[in-house]
């Protein structure tokens, strides 16, 4: 019988799902590194959000493992080749957080353009000052999506509700598949110089690494305001700062970064900038969504009844 490790915290209802089908499960969300280390040789499956890594190093120790199920969409935290070359499946929860997400995006939006979070923090500081918090009004601007995945598209058909103008960037969507949203495609060239937003909805990858540094931010309209809801490692945290400094960029709303836990403050201490520590698909529906999908697609391969949500199904036969 198969033996699941769950080493972060999970919905609830994964459990549940598990234990009707009498399946070994060891739920430890606050194991130490030390300690996973040591024990991941017990287990065949590994399930984690995204504070474990699964790197190569845990990966080497498992022995038995066959399988990591990653709560979530993107696979950063797990060293896919690594796992790759031992067999092992990578499985992840794509959708199951793309409303949560989006909902987010259009939080930070706000946010950002009203300085909520600054006036906040004046008023109950026991300050009364209205003029140090003058907003930005979103009606009639041009909003550049780069990325119009699930998560891209959500963010789209709300932005619509704000009367804003809609541009977009996505080299793997189809106008047609958009085309009831009503977003414009344009280059990249031409999003940046026409967008006074910018959000990102693009994964991780050798080509989309720093994707706004220096070398775009300054192609970019005077006063453009930066959203990344996405990945860290999108934007270049430095070269983000010096435009936010030298007024190039008016603000940043930010939810993830290149380093997490974060360490550098520099960046989310500037007066413009709203941040939340990687809060996207933190909301109840979104982590049940994730927990029962992913549940139910370990549950369909351990009893033989197909593989969904592989990441690297395609990769393995070459290895085995």
């Amino acid at each position: 019988m198969k033996k699941i490790l769950i080493a972060e915290k999970v919905h609830k209802n994964i459990l549940n799902l598990f234990g009707s089908n009498d399946i070994l499960v060891d739920y430890l969300p606050d194991i130490k590194r030390n300690e996973l280390l040591n024990v991941i040789s017990n287990y065949n499956v590994l399930i984690v959000r995204s504070a474990v890594k699964a790197d190569s190093e845990l990966i080497n120790l498992g022995s038995n493992l066959e399988l990591i199920g990653r709560a979530g969409t993107g696979v950063d935290n797990v060293d896919v080749d690594a796992a790759t070359r031992k067999g092992i499946i990578v499985m992840n929860t794509p959708g199951g957080n793309t409303i949560s997400a989006a909902e987010h995006t259009i939080s930070l939006l706000l946010s950002m353009c009203r300085q909520i979070p600054q006036a906040n923090y004046s008023l109950r500081s026991g300050k009364w000052d209205r003029k140090s918090y003058s907003g930005t009004e979103i009606f009639g601007k041009t909003f550049g999506i780069i990325g119009l995945g699930k998560i891209g598209r959500e963010v789209a058909i709300r932005l619509k509700s704000f009367g804003m103008k809609l541009v977009g960037f996505d080299p793997f969507i189809s106008e047609e598949l958009t085309s009831t949203i009503e977003i414009k495609f344009l280059t990249l060239e031409e999003l940046y110089k026409e967008s006074d937003f910018i959000s990102l909805h693009v994964p991780l990858t050798e080509g989309t690494k720093n994707l706004l540094s220096s070398d775009t931010l300054y192609k970019c309209k005077k006063g453009v305001r930066i959203i990344n809801c996405a990945r860290g490692g999108l934007i270049n945290e430095v070269d983000l700062l010096n435009a936010l400094n030298d007024g190039h960029v008016a603000g940043a709303a930010i939810d993830v970064f290149e380093n997490e836990p974060l360490t550098d403050f520099s960046l989310i201490n500037h007066p413009n900038v709203v941040a939340t520590p990687h809060l996207g698909a933190s909301t109840d529906g979104a982590q049940e969504k994730v927990a029962v999908q992913l549940g139910t697609q370990i549950l369909n391969w351990i009893n033989g009844q197909g593989l969904f949500g592989s990441v690297n199904a395609h990769l393995l036969n070459s290895y085995l």
